[in-house]
């Protein structure tokens, strides 16, 4: 089998994408990833290396949600279509909504991990104003994903947010994203502190909630949702900020190594997004036994249940609250990191995610030679 894959390096789809080439090639099957957006630095694709069945080509092709998205689409699209020609793989799993439509006689799997009308409905209320621009936007997706043979959400949530902002696809389904355990370490003691993973300007993550309020124990906001990469010398870009009564630890981009060993000693993770299609950051604490203090959103109630404790949606004293509450009770805080561990071991692992993406691309094949003969 043989799957080409799309995926762009400025958004945590970079990061799932690694999961499920790294999934695929484990399994010999044959990749050829392609991405948008950035050359990544050659830190950036040093896990690749030991992945022989994967062949990267990377392009710097703007995304449909820039601005200049527009005037690269024509052109990235007739790039698409002729290494579709000239590779003559079995399936494209195509991580941007607007390629779906792509004039190739192949199963085309569209992820829809995420799109600037559910972002602005969350984020501000409200969808992006009217112009001629954001009628483009719309277009583009909503023919993607009418075209597309079959797209996949990460979320019911997302899901239902698609079927809203632009259409029902005739063929779609959920696969939650996964991770793999072995990158964490749930079993360092925990130091009793607070981690949140975001970038202090973001209105979608929105990490500034931690700091509306002074709180018991240590907070530390790590500034960035994708890691740094090793350099020659130790990256320290530690600053404490003082506002009035509370005191925040903001640390710039970590290495991998650096936010295993930050996940591994907080005892609670803020999951305080407005909008998380794709949860990334919350599932690597789960499977690092942080207790989660989540937003009280859909996608969050859907992902983690039960085994999270909620905060009022939006609201940074009842963030507070929660926080005071799980460092107060000891027990309960250790005992919430352990059923979100549960969880994510058994909902959410990569392994899990693969399995469903093979069945899908199997099932499609077999459709495809059904309808040939």
């Amino acid at each position: 089998m043989h799957i080409l894959v799309t995926t762009d390096t400025l958004s945590g789809v970079w990061t799932y994408t690694r999961e499920l080439a790294t999934g695929l090639v484990s399994q010999g099957i044959r990749v050829t990833l392609v991405s948008f957006g950035e050359i990544p630095l050659p830190q950036e694709t040093a896990w690749m290396d030991r992945l022989h069945g994967l062949h990267y080509i990377p392009t710097a092709f703007r995304l449909d949600w820039m601005q200049e998205g527009e005037q690269d689409l024509k052109d990235s699209r007739a790039y698409l279509a002729a290494l579709v020609k000239e590779l003559k793989p079995d399936v494209l799993h195509l991580n941007q909504m607007c390629y779906g439509d792509l004039p190739v006689d192949i199963p085309r799997v569209v992820f829809a991990h995420g799109d600037l009308i559910s972002w602005s409905k969350c984020v501000h209320g409200y969808e992006p104003k009217e112009s001629r621009w954001s009628r483009w936007y719309q277009d583009a997706i909503s023919t993607g994903l009418s075209k597309a043979s079959v797209v996949v959400a990460p979320t019911v949530w997302m899901l239902d947010s698609i079927r809203t902002s632009y259409l029902c696809p005739e063929y779609d389904t959920v696969i939650y994203s996964g991770r793999n355990p072995i990158f964490f370490n749930p079993y360092v003691s925990k130091d009793e502190s607070v981690l949140a993973v975001g970038r202090l300007w973001d209105a979608g993550k929105q990490v500034s909630l931690l700091t509306q309020h002074k709180h018991p124990v240590p907070v530390c906001i790590v500034d960035s949702d994708a890691p740094a990469h090793a350099i020659g010398v130790p990256i320290r870009a530690d600053v404490k900020l003082s506002l009035g009564e509370v005191r925040v630890s903001l640390k710039g981009p970590q290495t991998e190594a650096q936010l295993r060993l930050l996940y591994s000693r907080a005892s609670i993770y803020a999951a305080t997004a407005r909008y998380e299609p794709l949860g990334m950051a919350t599932l690597e604490a789960a499977f690092s036994r942080c207790a989660i203090v989540a937003n009280d959103i859909p996608p969050f109630r859907e992902m983690w249940d039960d085994t999270a404790i909620y905060f009022n949606a939006n609201d940074a004293t009842s963030l507070a609250v929660a926080i005071r509450k799980l460092s107060e009770q000891r027990g309960l805080c250790q005992a919430l990191g352990n059923r979100a561990f549960q969880r994510a071991k058994e909902c959410f692992t990569a392994q899990r995610m693969l399995d469903d993406y093979l069945r899908l691309y199997r099932d499609l094949i077999s459709q495809r030679v059904s309808t040939a003969a």
